[in-house]
């Protein structure tokens, strides 16, 4: 029998300063079996940096024909297309030809920088590309926040993002590697 994916309830109170977007969301996200709670927290964080009322999770893990998230115009047109982890060129190629702009969200320690030294020439000569890190020891941070019923307060200034759960406050800085 296969497992069965976790429920997370998350509410996201957002302050972007940077693009002066001021919004609460509320949203269900399916954790499939396989992925980590640094991730899931990963996805999150991501989703906060690009809030929008269309952003929307996809089914992630589940599929290989789409994003982790990404923002739709009404006409259904792929506004972004965002990424996690170390995906392949190919993939980041593929989802060039279908959005007007792609985001990579890298995390961790040592496989993500050498995914990055290993492809970094021909990342940086993609258009529309966009490629951040969260350098180790904040992707575990991160992660300590992963609840069942998740409550973000998260206030946001360009690279710079300070979360809190109203218990922990965890400050990230996130680096463009692209």
């Amino acid at each position: 029998m296969a497992l069965a994916a976790t429920l997370h309830k998350v509410r996201m109170n957002i302050s972007d300063l940077h693009r002066h977007y001021y919004q609460e969301h509320h949203v269900t996200v399916a954790q499939h079996p396989s992925e980590t709670d640094t991730r899931l927290m990963v996805r999150l964080l991501a989703f906060m940096r690009h809030a929008d009322p269309h952003l929307r999770f996809t089914k992630g893990l589940s599929s290989n024909d789409e994003p982790e998230f990404w923002l739709t115009s009404a006409d259904g047109h792929i506004l972004l297309w965002g990424e996690l982890g170390e995906p392949s060129v190919k993939r980041i190629k593929q989802a060039l030809s279908r959005a007007e702009a792609v985001v990579v969200y890298s995390y961790g320690g040592r496989s993500a920088l050498e995914w990055w030294n290993k492809h970094a020439d021909e990342l940086t000569k993609l258009p529309r590309l966009q490629i951040y890190h969260l350098a180790d020891p904040q992707p575990a941070q991160l992660a300590q926040l992963c609840a069942r019923n998740i409550d973000l307060f998260a206030t946001l200034q360009e690279a710079e993002v300070q979360l809190t759960d109203g218990e922990q406050n965890i400050d990230l800085q996130l680096i463009q590697w692209r």
